[in-house]
Order: C-alpha cells, then structure tokens, then sequence
C-alpha cells in the first residue's frame, strides 16, 4: 500500500542497498532571517546570597539553559525510532533496514527545529519551490547538550546555507560530490544507542556472529520503550487522542502533538512502525497504517492540512489540537515549516533509496 505522497511501506526489515545522487542546493543570495538569539550583556554574571553573607558569582546563561533542558523530553526523535527499530531481547536492528540509516537523519533536522536552533530561511520568494527544496538555516547556535545534534548544528552553522533535502542527503552520505562528502554524520545508529545507554534505557552487550563479535544494545527500562508504543497506538487508534505527560514528553513542552505525529511518520519512513502496532489485531493493524498515510499525507505540507478526523473517524480532535499549538507558537512557523519539508522528504524515501 502506498501512501499519496509515494511512500510504500514494506512489512518486515526494509530496503536494500543505499544509493541515491544528491543534488547541491547553494542560494545563499537569499534574503537572510532571523540573527542568532543573543544575551543581554548586563546579565553575563549575577550574584546570589549564600552562607555567611558570602556572594556567589553564576552566569545566568547556565539558568536559561538548564530551564530549557528541562522542558525537552528525556528522548530525542531520533532516539525514539531508533528505540522501536531494536530488538528488545537481541539488541540490534534488521539487517535488512536500510530506510531506517536516512529517516534518522531527517529526524535531526525535525529535533533541531522543535528546539529553535534552525527554521526556513525567510524570503518571500521560498514559495515558488517545493518545500523540501527550500533554504533552512541556523538562528540559535545554542548547544543543546546532545551530541548528534550539536555536531550538526555546527555543521550547519559554519557552512554555505541548503535546502533541507540537501542537508538531509549530505548527513547520510548521499552525495556524488567529493567535496560534500565530509558532511556525512557517522555512526549514527551506534552512537545513538550508546546514548540510550547513557540515558539508562538501553545495556550493552557482545554478541557473536559467527565470524566475527558485535556489540548489542538490548532494552534494559521497558518502560521507555512502552510509552513510545503507547503514543503510537493513541494516535493512530483513539477516537479522541489525548497525550498524557511524562517524562518523555513533558506536560509543559511545546509542539507535544506534533512532535508525537513527526515521531510516527518518521518510524514509519524508517519501517519500524510495526513493532509499535504487533499488539493489534489484523484489521487494526490496517487501520493505523491507512491513518498514518492521511497524517504523513497532511503534515508533510504547510501550513499542515486542515482535518476533522481520519477516514474511521480516528483523531477526530487532533486537527484541532495541532492548530492551537500552531497558534500559540505564531513566531515559530517557519521551524515548524522545516518539519513538514522532512516529512515531505519522507513520503518519497523509497525513490530515493
């Protein structure tokens, strides 16, 4: 079954062999948009009372960015669907997944932009191209404490400004052009799950495949993982979707709903949406692969499409839900654009590989 977009979803392992050429997008005459945040210099040291009548110097910069850190989830996008795709018992991914090696690198992309380090670039004349062709680029160049994602921030921030297929197709590696290719973020599955364990989700252990021994990363806190399949199934099952907080998707985070409908389109991009849906029958089964093709067919324009629930009437109040958080975060549609350009970039992530 192929969604409208061109997105054919493959039961099982995923694709074969990754090659695709990549095409260089380079406007960096464009009218540049919003400068990078900046701090109030006069706040660079403040002071606090402590024992004695002693002061104690702190940089309130550090406030700021633990305030921040603690309304972002314990888990990354990434981490999520990297998350779905082990093997509890084993580990490891299929072998045969190679969808999943590009969609995590689009998750970047969606993460940096939920946490305002890249959006569109604004220049009017962006919508004469498709969304995935048009400019991102990088106003906060905050650290955000994860590793893969301030790498590519980096990256970002330090090079000529491209389109978010571009970005994309460079950090996987999907390049003719020798000049791009140190672009290519590395070992990103692996350092993902060393972060998950980290992070206390996941153990290492050494497993041996005949010929040669493999470190594994089998789940070690069911729990992580349980809420991620409970989120899935609310979305793509519930009649009425609610989204109870947690520590994985705190209650005062922003873009809780749309970030929970990236995190399913994106599992599905990288085929690893099933292991969230074993539990239901058949026909259920079938049901939230047909609503996950309408949300990916939605969100993957902007502004997202407008709906009054799917065709069985699932989320009947999530095109409500997801226009109140646009809304209220009125500055951000241009990060929020960069998400729907991934999740275009995903429905035709089989022609691509």
């Amino acid at each position: 079954m192929a969604s409208a977009g061109g997105l054919t979803r493959r039961r099982g392992g995923g694709g074969g062999a990754s090659t695709s050429n990549a095409e260089d997008e380079n406007d960096g005459s464009r009218v540049s948009s919003p400068v990078p945040k900046t701090y109030d210099k006069a706040l660079e040291t403040s002071y606090t009372g402590g024992e004695n009548g002693h002061k104690i110097a702190f940089d309130p910069r550090d406030m700021q960015e633990s305030e921040e850190r603690n309304k972002q989830p314990k888990l990354t996008l990434m981490e999520e669907v990297l998350l779905l795709g082990l093997k509890d018992k084993q580990g490891y991914l299929s072998f045969w997944n190679d969808n999943i090696s590009y969609a995590l690198r689009g998750c970047i992309v969606i993460e940096l932009a939920f946490r305002g380090r890249v959006s569109m670039q604004k220049d009017s004349s962006r919508r004469r191209f498709p969304l995935a062709d048009r400019v991102i680029e990088v106003i906060d160049d905050t650290l955000t404490g994860e590793v893969l994602l301030d790498e590519a921030l980096k990256m970002m921030k330090s090079s000529e400004k491209m389109s978010v297929s571009s970005w994309i197709d460079l950090m996987s590696g999907e390049t003719w052009n020798l000049m791009k290719i140190g672009y290519q973020l590395k070992q990103v599955r692996e350092r993902l799950a060393k972060g998950l364990v980290d992070k206390g989700i996941l153990r290492t252990e050494k497993r041996n495949f005949l010929l040669f021994d493999m470190a594994t990363h089998p789940v070690a806190d069911g729990g992580a993982k349980d809420e991620i399949r409970r989120r899935a199934r609310n979305i793509l099952t519930n009649r009425t979707v609610v989204l109870p907080p947690s520590q994985f998707l705190p209650e005062d985070m922003e873009f809780r709903y749309i970030r929970t409908v990236a995190m399913v389109c994106a599992a599905y991009a990288a085929n690893v949406l099933e292991n969230a849906l074993a539990t239901l029958g058949h026909e259920a089964r079938e049901r939230a692969f047909a609503q996950v093709d309408e949300l990916l067919a939605e969100y993957s324009q902007w502004p997202f499409g407008r709906r009054a629930g799917g065709s069985q009437g699932v989320g009947a109040n999530l095109g409500q839900v997801i226009t109140d958080e646009v809304n209220k975060s009125k500055d951000k549609d241009l990060q929020l654009e960069v998400v729907a350009a991934c999740l275009s970039v995903f429905t035709r992530l089989d022609s691509l590989l």
